[in-house]
């Protein structure tokens, strides 16, 4: 089984603006691409390059290469099985517009053969567009189209923290 999982917006900016977001990643308050608000947040253990260790729960990776404003590339170290990597790019798109590429490739092991199909690509991929919203709010200030939450997300979300205090997530699942 391989997963090739792909997350794309066109953005009306230009492609340094685009990258510019890349580089914010973990960067607390300042992290212009992280959707903090409504998920684990983005952490490492030094400023973003090669080496630079980190994730989120329950995913962890390691930066595996980096180009500023451009691209980088994350292998992951967790959970087990998941044997592979993901990554952002900035693709050019014409003349003051830029995509913004995500890239998941994988060939899951294990029990990661049944917890990506049922868990973990649904919550991925909803992170994933709620990113790409952040991105598109930072570039051209609106949203055309915002990402919703599916039923199932929502569900996903309410076994993964239920038991845990996070007033954020109660808010963010009564708004979807």
């Amino acid at each position: 089984m391989a997963v090739y999982n792909v997350h794309e917006r066109l953005l009306v900016a230009d492609e340094d603006e685009v990258g510019a977001l890349i580089d914010t990643l973990a960067a607390g308050e300042n992290d212009l691409l992280w959707p903090r608000r409504d998920w684990p947040p983005l952490e490492f253990d030094r400023p973003l390059g090669p080496g630079a260790v980190g994730g989120h729960q329950p995913v962890g990776y390691t930066v595996a290469g980096y180009v500023p404003g451009r691209w980088i590339r994350f292998e992951f170290t967790r959970p087990r099985g998941f044997d592979g990597f993901h990554e952002l790019a900035v693709l050019p798109a014409g003349p003051g517009r830029a995509r913004l590429h995500h890239t998941l490739t994988m060939s899951p092991k294990g029990l990661a053969r049944l917890t990506w199909p049922l868990a973990f690509r649904p919550l991925h991929d909803a992170l994933l567009e709620d990113a790409l919203d952040r991105a598109e709010r930072a570039t051209t200030g609106t949203v055309a189209h915002p990402a919703r939450w599916s039923p199932y997300v929502r569900l996903l979300r309410a076994v993964a923290t239920r038991g845990r205090r996070r007033p954020r997530v109660a808010t963010a699942l009564s708004r979807r």
